[in-house]
């Protein structure tokens, strides 16, 4: 009896050394490298921001195959804004955050998708740094909706246009890619030199 005893209890400690030796294996085999990270990085840039150059390019091509959100308050988006954004607040006022409004903002997105379907939605807030449009977009997430972002916020396209634009872009007026009041305004088509490529490779 004691034999058998014995054979069970070496059975069982190998066997739970071979099981936790293979555990740390195959867990130490799926620790990403630093190039598996990098990758990663681009795939997440590429699939969340979205050129200015190539949505004003867009625009001076009349083509309006997106929707644009301002996310900043209501106030703010009828002082003046990028021609094209409709406005879904963030804010109840400049100073006031209405991050506890989340089902009228998840509602409002799904409106906007439902009403322009196939169409990427793209948010943008006050300036490139700012945590807004992170912040809904994980709210969205959660919520299984999701968007892009603008590379750069209301500031740099309003204030510092020639900061992003590239030298030949820079031609172009920043007066002609903004708009104030309710609607969400059309831009003015004209062709504008770019250094932009078309397809996979475009800005």
């Amino acid at each position: 009896m004691i034999p058998i005893i014995k054979t069970i209890l070496i059975s069982s400690i190998v066997g739970a050394l071979v099981g936790s030796s293979a555990t740390m294996y195959f867990q130490k085999d799926q620790t990403p490298t630093k190039n598996d990270l990098i990758r990663e990085f681009y795939e997440t840039e590429n699939a969340v921001h979205v050129s200015p150059h190539s949505l004003r390019k867009k625009m001076s091509k009349g083509e309006i195959d997106y929707v644009l959100v301002d996310l900043r308050s209501q106030q703010e988006y009828e002082k003046e804004r990028i021609v094209t954004a409709v406005n879904v607040p963030a804010y109840k006022d400049p100073d006031t955050s209405a991050y506890d409004e989340k089902e009228r903002i998840v509602g409002q997105f799904k409106e906007l998708i439902k009403n322009n379907p196939g169409k990427d939605i793209i948010v943008y807030c006050y300036s490139t740094p700012c945590m807004t449009g992170r912040k809904i977009g994980k709210m969205l997430v959660e919520q299984g909706v999701y968007v892009q972002h603008l590379g750069i916020g209301w500031n740099e396209w309003r204030y510092f246009w020639n900061l992003w634009n590239h030298d030949g872009e820079a031609v172009s007026k920043v007066e002609d890619y903004v708009v104030s009041g309710k609607e969400p305004g059309t831009p003015k088509v004209k062709e504008l030199p770019s250094p932009c490529n078309e397809g996979e490779f475009g800005c």
